[in-house]
């Protein structure tokens, strides 16, 4: 019986994070996927009942999202895979607005599900598999934002810059060990995606850089989900994949 592959995805209902469900399960992926909803989109792309598993699982509650992924680690015989990947993909943008207009409960949110969530999930996916000895990447969808600033956007562009510094430290400490995961946090471009929509529907007088973002829809300069997905694949399984722990998709 031939190993097979298998990845734990969060965010996968929608948008990119469904694109990449959809194409992990086309390639014969095992995928699970970690989401508030499921999606029947992602469902009619497994071949049987057994290639996916979707838990429905709010994100700002890592612990217990953490402690899910464990148990299901833990209960996996290590020989029977080929390879195992985490892809942490989900996020979320609070009220577009300065930061002294958002609520404190959205700003904690905004941080659990994007920099807490990651986290939390990336150190039990290490502690759970330390001793198994087939690759282990995990890969965090990153962006732009988290290497630049923008006004209006402290709580998505901190969340992001923190998932790039934390793929730095946790891949120093993977490089200590006898067979370490490799990880990278990876910026996909610009998608064009619901996050893309509440960017273009803020109010201007909050966000200054409406127009850019409205010029990048009308010029049809937005990458689509499945485009984006597919080069972030691409990226995943290329054979340098976490020499650099911090890239771009459009790196070569």
């Amino acid at each position: 019986m031939s190993k097979k592959h298998l990845t734990i995805l969060t965010g996968g209902s929608r948008g990119m994070g469904l694109a990449i469900g959809q194409q992990l399960l086309r390639e014969g992926h095992m995928l699970i996927s970690i989401a508030r909803k499921t999606s029947d989109a992602l469902a009619e792309a497994a071949t049987d009942t057994e290639q996916l598993q979707q838990w429905e699982q709010d994100l700002a509650n890592s612990e217990e999202a953490a402690k899910r992924l464990t148990t299901l680690l833990s209960s996996l015989n290590a020989d029977d895979w080929a390879s195992l990947t985490l892809i942490n993909n989900a996020g979320v943008i609070p009220r577009i607005a300065p930061l002294g207009q958002i609520a404190v409960a959205d700003l904690q949110n905004a941080m659990r599900v994007g920099l807490e969530a990651p986290m939390a999930l990336t150190g039990a996916f290490l502690a759970a598999t330390e001793q198994w000895t087939c690759p282990r990447k995990v890969l965090n969808i990153s962006s732009g934002l988290g290497r630049r600033p923008m006004a209006s956007q402290a709580a998505y562009c901190s969340a992001k810059a923190g998932m790039d510094m934390f793929t730095r430290c946790t891949a120093l400490e993977e490089a200590l060990k006898p067979h370490g995961a490799k990880l990278c946090s990876l910026a996909p471009g610009v998608i064009d995606t619901d996050m893309q929509v509440q960017l273009r529907g803020a109010n201007p007088e909050d966000f200054p850089d409406i127009g850019n973002f409205k010029a990048m829809k009308q010029d049809e300069r937005l990458t689509s989900p499945a485009d984006a997905a597919a080069r972030l694949l691409a990226y995943l399984h290329r054979t340098d994949f976490g020499e650099n722990p911090v890239a771009d998709v459009r790196d070569k």
